[in-house]
């Protein structure tokens, strides 16, 4: 158990050393002598027979072991911190959901999952990481999340899928007489290859948009801000429009986009908030509640 620590340690330590550029930085951010630095990584660079790190002036650079190993400490760092959460939990808590979700699949989904979690299940934890398609994929594969929200198709051999209902992708206006066409507040949002095609065909004759965004939070901040038009999914402007600050254009095509749940199979057999929320998700009911 010893060398477990002591390697879990070192790794961490090339980690930090990494993210900070130098060993005087990562010995600041650990909060150890630099000598103690330096030991983690020699003992890490003796047990693995290589060279991980070149050090010079300007800091440290990674040798091609080095890179090889931060895949693999990046993972076994995160599961030993899981598998931390999982087994000291607080009393009275009986688990822990580690929900990942793809930044524009949070408003009106995966923030409605997990506040229906918690109501429904009061003695269970709920670990939340949002990020970009890339990002989900990764803590997918690394063991990071049970269960993620996401556009993406593809994943993992460990775990299942269910289709949710399609993204509606409508064109929506802080002004309720701006054109369909030719709007110069028109902002042009990354929605997938899909949506870009369909885009590109049925506005084929349309200017190319100023301003574009890689996603649809973002963009929604900014027409309600700076005024202006976009593409974006119903749910996230549902309530803009309810209240007046948003205008659906009538006229102007929809487009839609595919949604998907993706788990860890083991919960399938482990865990009763799972088969209930896999209960809400098959009648439509995670977007409504």
């Amino acid at each position: 158990m010893l060398n477990l620590f002591m390697n879990l340690h070192a790794l961490r330590t090339f980690l930090v050393i990494i993210d900070t550029g130098s060993l005087v930085r990562a010995s600041e951010v650990l909060n150890v002598t630099q000598s103690t630095v330096t030991a983690r990584l020699k003992a890490l660079e003796d047990d693995l027979g290589q060279t991980l790190l070149i050090r010079n002036k300007s800091g440290a650079t990674l040798t091609a072991a080095g890179v090889n190993l931060q895949r693999y400490a990046d993972t076994i760092v995160n599961l030993w911190q899981q598998a931390r959460q999982h087994t000291a939990l607080p009393d009275g808590m009986s688990g822990i959901c580690n929900l990942a979700c793809e930044f524009d699949l949070w408003p009106g989904l995966g923030d409605r999952f997990a506040r229906d979690l918690m109501e429904q299940f009061p003695d269970l934890g709920v670990s939340i990481w949002l990020g970009s398609q890339m990002d989900v994929a990764k803590w997918l594969s690394e063991g990071k999340s049970d269960v993620a929200f996401t556009y993406r198709s593809a994943y993992p051999s460990e775990h299942a899928q269910i289709a949710l209902p399609d993204d509606e992708l409508v064109l929506v206006s802080t002004d309720q007489k701006s054109p369909m066409r030719f709007d110069p507040g028109y902002v042009y949002v990354d929605a997938g290859q899909a949506f870009g095609r369909d885009h590109a065909v049925f506005y084929a004759d349309a200017d190319t948009a100023r301003i574009s965004f890689g996603n649809a939070t973002t963009a929604l901040d900014h027409i309600l801000g700076q005024g202006g038009s976009a593409y974006l999914p119903w749910r996230t402007v549902e309530d803009a429009v309810k209240e007046g600050k948003l205008f659906k254009l009538p006229k102007a095509p929809t487009f839609s986009r595919p949604v998907f749940m993706t788990f860890n199979k083991r919960l399938k057999g482990e865990s009763d908030w799972f088969h209930k929320a896999l209960g809400w998700l098959h009648d439509g009911k995670t977007r409504s509640i």
